[in-house]
């Protein structure tokens, strides 16, 4: 009898499983992949499409340059896992049934129950949301003037904030645009948690933009006008960015296997999985135990290394093998500011951290090199102006 083996999720996790799915499997399996889009989105170079919406030409792998033709793609938003019926149900009221099931379909932001955050604030978590911060710092851009420029505050200085607020710098350097950029972070310093010489780094490239950065002082609540933080100060804006953190989809809520209470992600083994022994998880929406670690960390490299994991393993639980165990790598960290960039701990480096052209070409190569290996050689060099 033929297995059905449905993936959920066309990220970086999604898109590399259904890869390694397709070789494992061979026509063993009817193989589904499913995705609210019909396209790949290379998100850690999406903030390009902040100061230049003409990048999304680059961002963007069609599915079907992904997947083989054997393979069905299901356009639809996940509602619902039914892991007794092993169904999945989409917003559309369709669902389809499973016989294995690899859920990799991310996250979504975070806003920690902050009063009025989640109505006022954009997020950046899709093509989508890079295009419609483009376009509201263009209209309050027109809208502004030397005098009295657009204040476009972005809340949370990891990498996303981080890489948020240096789009926007570079889009007021190119288009001369009277524009204020503000980065607030409730920790101490920009990349909590990085090594001091890689904050050091990225905050002086922050202040060589003109970023007003701000920390040490976290957000109470937002309204329509301004945001207010836990010392009684407040801050006005004109568009506001969240990139403060990230929980499990809503989808994830009602799954019946275990699920961390604080961020909603499905828990999972060194071997991707849950406790349901049908249903496999990765990426942004799983929670990779290491024993004698921290969990695999929710970010691109990590869900790169473990999709070919995943996908295997699945493969050897249809063949009634032993399952691989996987542990994650740290290959370093990648950081623009604008068009600049800052990595760190990178693998074989005889320098912990480096700026300058050195890192600006590793970010592309990064870039690059994941595009073609999902795609083509050819739409990697056509992308690599513009990462």
């Amino acid at each position: 009898m033929t297995e059905s083996v449905v993936v959920l999720g066309s990220g970086y996790a999604g898109a590399g499983a259904i890869q390694r799915l397709e070789s494992e499997l061979g026509d063993r399996a009817d193989l589904t992949w499913v995705s609210d889009q019909p396209y790949h989105l290379v998100l850690h170079e999406v903030h390009r499409c902040i100061r230049d919406p003409s990048v999304k030409e680059h961002v963007t792998i069609p599915v079907d340059e992904i997947k083989s033709p054997s393979t069905t793609f299901i356009e639809g938003r996940v509602e619902t896992i039914d892991v007794e019926h092993r169904t999945v149900g989409f917003a559309d009221g369709e669902s389809i049934a499973y016989d294995h099931l690899l859920v990799a379909i991310g996250s979504q932001t975070a806003f920690f129950r902050i009063d009025g955050l989640e109505e006022n604030a954009l997020t950046l978590k899709s093509l989508d949301d890079a295009l419609a911060i483009h376009d509201a710092v263009e209209s309050e851009a027109d809208d502004a003037t030397m005098a009295d420029p657009a204040r476009v505050v972005v809340g949370g200085a990891g990498q996303t904030g981080v890489q948020v607020a240096g789009e926007v710098a570079a889009y007021r350097a190119e288009m001369s645009a009277p524009i204020d950029v503000v980065l607030v972070e409730g920790l101490e310093s920009v990349l909590p948690g990085a090594n001091s010489a890689f904050q050091s780094a990225i905050r002086d490239r922050l202040d060589k933009r003109s970023v007003d950065v701000q920390t040490g002082n976290f957000v109470s609540s937002v309204d329509d006008d301004a945001v207010y933080f836990d010392d009684g100060r407040d801050l006005a804006y004109d568009v506001l960015v969240w990139t403060g953190g990230i929980t499990g989809q809503r989808a994830m809520e009602d799954v019946r296997v275990t699920k961390d209470h604080k961020s909603n992600r499905l828990k999972t083994t060194t071997t991707f999985q849950t406790d349901d022994e049908r249903v496999f998880a990765l990426g942004d929406a799983a929670l990779v135990d290491q024993p004698g670690e921290d969990p695999a960390p929710p970010n691109a490299q990590a869900a790169w290394q473990a999709a070919d994991v995943a996908a295997e393993n699945i493969a050897r639980s249809i063949r009634g093998q032993p399952l691989t165990e996987w542990r994650y790598e740290n290959k370093g960290t990648v950081v623009s500011v604008g068009d600049e960039a800052v990595a760190t701990d990178v693998l074989y480096s005889p320098i912990e951290t480096f700026n300058g052209l050195g890192a600006e070409l590793l970010k592309k190569v990064i870039a690059a090199r994941w595009i073609a290996d999902v795609s083509s050689f050819s739409r990697a060099f056509s992308a690599w102006p513009n990462m």
